[in-house]
């Protein structure tokens, strides 16, 4: 590649956790600029953790004005790309060589914030820990991945109050994992006293609303009534997709995902990439948009650089690290093997993986 030519150009749509490290991977081959609404990095692992315990909140913020050498961290929202443009809410529009989507999902508040400034964020979470502090009976709505660790998160920090978990789905934690996991979740609810209604949807939706102190009573469509001071809602992923526009319209699924090739990109195009929570390769799963972001972003300077061989993704296996508060949970490794509560306790259970963050954008210094 010819040094005195000018760098190619590259928009990054999100910058969530797939987002910076595809941004900050090719800031040393490309002009980067990363479009993003939110005033700072958002480390959504640490979410739930922050609802309990507050202290985490000012660590689930992150700036991003250290993430990049070179390029750009532009403060604006993506409302419109067609796979050749980037239109933005503020009006303006970009035309670069390659296009990085990494919108990633929404999620129902306490899991993800639905808020652009960090101060407003910090108060929603702060709220809605002082509420949860009063609350003597706390219902989940969901027995998946967040419900539990949320259920942990809170018998932890409060061992005395009631919490009931409630889901349609005969079991907890729905998808392709081994029995043995479901098992040792089941047992570490029973001893932090955590009750579940399996197999029965309430027959309405609590008249408060979620995340705020207000003592209710709902009942189940098979005529359990549970009484609780605050409730909160744990399902309902989202891929953040409306702004596809164009020829990229024909990739988006009915769902809202985006089909791509092996390669991560989006079906139909050479240059535009999809990666995260909005590509169909890998949906719903933890974990995997820095590992999708590794792909795309060796594949682009593969481009850059005139290289035919381009890299493949390979879908990860049923992987999961599930903490139930800072010292217990379960999950299930890449070997297939279930893991200890010391072990989840260690990778992410005590520290919420704050510091792999904090190095990644470059604020350890």
């Amino acid at each position: 590649m010819n040094n005195n030519a000018p760098h190619p150009t590259v928009v990054v749509v999100g910058g969530g956790y797939g987002g910076i490290s595809v941004a900050k991977a090719l800031d040393e081959h490309a002009t980067v600029t990363l479009v993003e609404p939110k005033d700072a990095f958002v480390h959504n692992i640490a979410a739930l953790r922050s609802v309990v315990q507050p202290d985490f909140l000012p660590r689930m913020f992150l700036p991003y004005d250290r993430l990049l050498v070179h390029g750009t961290v532009l403060r604006d929202r993506a409302v419109r790309v067609d796979g050749h443009t980037v239109e933005l809410a503020s009006g303006g529009s970009l035309a670069p060589d390659y296009i990085v989507l990494a919108s990633g999902s929404s999620y129902p508040f306490p899991a993800k914030s639905d808020r652009l400034v960090t101060t407003d964020a910090i108060a929603r979470y702060q709220a809605a820990h002082d509420d949860l502090k009063r609350a003597a009976r706390v219902m989940l709505l969901g027995a998946g991945a967040v419900g539990l660790e949320l259920a942990g998160e809170i018998a932890a920090a409060w061992p005395e109050k009631d919490i009931v978990m409630v889901d349609l789905a005969p079991d907890i934690l729905p998808g392709p994992y081994d029995p043995r996991l479901r098992i040792e979740v089941n047992r570490q609810l029973d001893e932090l006293g955590v009750r579940r209604i399996l197999g029965s949807s309430l027959v309405q939706l609590p008249p408060v609303p979620a995340g705020e102190f207000a003592t209710f009573t709902v009942s189940t469509t098979d005529g359990t009534d549970i009484q609780a001071d605050i409730w909160f809602r744990c399902y309902g992923i989202a891929p953040q997709t409306d702004y596809v526009a164009g020829d990229v319209l024909a990739a988006r699924t009915a769902e809202g995902y985006l089909d791509v090739t092996p390669e991560l990109r989006v079906a139909g195009f050479e240059n535009v990439y999809a990666l995260g929570d909005i590509s169909a390769i890998d949906v719903n799963k933890a974990g995997v948009a820095a590992r999708e972001a590794a792909v795309a972003a060796k594949n682009i300077q593969a481009q850059i650089e005139g290289s035919p061989e381009l890299a493949a993704y390979t879908p990860s296996k049923p992987v999961i690290i599930l903490p139930l508060g800072p010292s217990g949970g379960s999950g299930q490794l890449p070997d297939g093997e279930i893991a200890s509560p010391e072990l989840i306790s260690q990778i992410k259970g005590q520290h919420m993986m704050i510091d792999r963050y904090v190095e990644m954008l470059n604020l350890s210094a």
